[in-house]
């Protein structure tokens, strides 16, 4: 099972290029800070601006750094079913642990059509899928009881749950049983998704807080929600200043600061205002991640 605090992994670039070296020392850096597991290529990898050269190259070479020293899920998530099967298919050929794949956005599926694109990507691969249900940003919902029949496919071991309900948790739960893997997709509701049954996160916060995100998915697993909310405080602030303006803008300035990679992005994401870099580097501060 997949659990604790997994990275959605920015992707750095350097003058419009993938900056290779510097993706490679992110890896290196997140097996040191006890990261347990690394999403490649999602939203905050910018795999919407990415080339599928870009987006193929970039699962290989994280696969081929992790080394097997953490569990590595490929984002693989397209509207387009045909084109989810192949990002499937090359990142089971790249040797990924997992893939994570989108609900379909912009055309806006049905509850069956959703059932039946899920259903598809599991029937042309055989790796490990994570369904994320995110309807900020897809507008549609998975519901609980698509996500039961969705779970009765041998390959479909978890969601990534970026619905804002925290409740929604304990209602699949209730359907779907303690095997099926729940991790929030949200950094600022990781605490209460937790104590609600959850196995972890996949967390922008951690692409910069890496260790503080590793502690406090611990503490949660370990049931010590006194300290687990001591760190969650301490993240907080950081959690809301990254997403002050679109991502990822503000966790590649974070990272920018920490001398981790540039923080250039892809148009149509633009550079941060002056205002929100400074209530980063605040929340950079209270977390004790910058002097």
């Amino acid at each position: 099972m997949f659990k604790g605090s997994i990275v959605a992994l920015i992707t750095p670039f350097r003058d419009g290029q993938v900056d290779e070296d510097a993706l490679c020392k992110l890896v290196d850096w997140h097996v040191e800070q006890g990261t347990n597991g690394i999403v490649p290529c999602g939203t905050t990898g910018e795999s919407p601006t990415l080339s599928h050269e870009e987006h193929g190259r970039v699962v290989e070479l994280v696969v081929k750094q992790a080394a097997g020293r953490l569990p590595v899920i490929a984002g693989a998530g397209s509207n387009n079913t045909a084109e989810a099967v192949a990002l499937t298919q090359h990142a089971q050929v790249a040797g990924a642990d997992g893939v994570l794949h989108v609900a379909g956005y912009y055309n806006r599926p049905n509850q069956e059509g959703l059932y039946q694109h899920f259903k598809a990507l599991h029937d042309s691969s055989n790796i490990p899928i994570i369904v994320y249900n995110i309807p900020p940003r897809a507008i549609v919902d998975i519901l609980p009881s698509t996500m039961q029949r969705l779970s009765e496919l041998p390959r479909i071991v978890g969601v990534k749950d970026a619905t804002g309900d925290v409740a929604r948790v304990s209602r699949e739960r209730l359907l779907l049983g303690s095997d099926f893997c729940h991790l929030s997709g949200e950094d600022g509701t990781a605490l209460a998704y937790n104590s609600q049954g959850g196995h972890g996160c996949i967390s922008v916060s951690a692409n910069v807080a890496p260790k503080l995100c590793a502690e406090f998915q611990a503490a949660c697993t370990d049931g010590d929600y006194a300290l687990a909310l001591q760190l969650h405080d301490r993240l907080m602030p950081l959690h809301v200043a990254l997403f002050l303006e679109p991502s990822p803008a503000g966790v590649k300035f974070a990272a920018w600061r920490l001398g981790l990679c540039e923080a250039e992005a892809r148009l149509p994401v633009v550079p941060l205002t002056e205002d929100t870099a400074e209530e980063i580097d605040v929340a950079l501060r209270h977390a004790g991640l910058l002097n």
